[in-house]
């Protein structure tokens, strides 16, 4: 089985950051606990995308399989962090995947 790989775009509430890395900090830990990882992390300058937000950050992640992520989203300590990720992110979109051949090693 293929790991799964999630490209997560989020966008911080305004004068929220320190809020935002808290949260982050506290749901990587219980991430690790499924067998997830934010394996990257960029804060995006600028876009070429027209009518949409530029994220805050964009998140690189990886679990071992859907179930791991799916015990993550259920696990209760995750469940407790939810008003500080409201009072902290606008909004999350996640695009769901697996790792795929690079083209630069043909």
């Amino acid at each position: 089985m293929k790991p799964l790989v999630l490209l997560v775009r989020l966008i911080v509430r305004d004068g929220k950051t320190r809020e935002f890395q808290e949260f982050e900090r506290a749901a990587a830990k219980i991430m690790r606990k499924h067998g997830g990882r934010i394996e990257r992390v960029m804060r995006p300058e600028s876009s070429t995308m027209t009518g949409a937000a530029i994220p805050s950050e964009i998140h690189w992640v990886t679990f071992p399989d859907q179930e791991a992520f799916d015990a993550y989203r259920a696990d209760p300590e995750l469940a407790a962090l939810a008003p500080k990720r409201e009072a902290a992110i606008e909004r999350t979109e996640i695009v769901f995947g697996h790792d795929a051949e690079s083209y630069n090693e043909s």
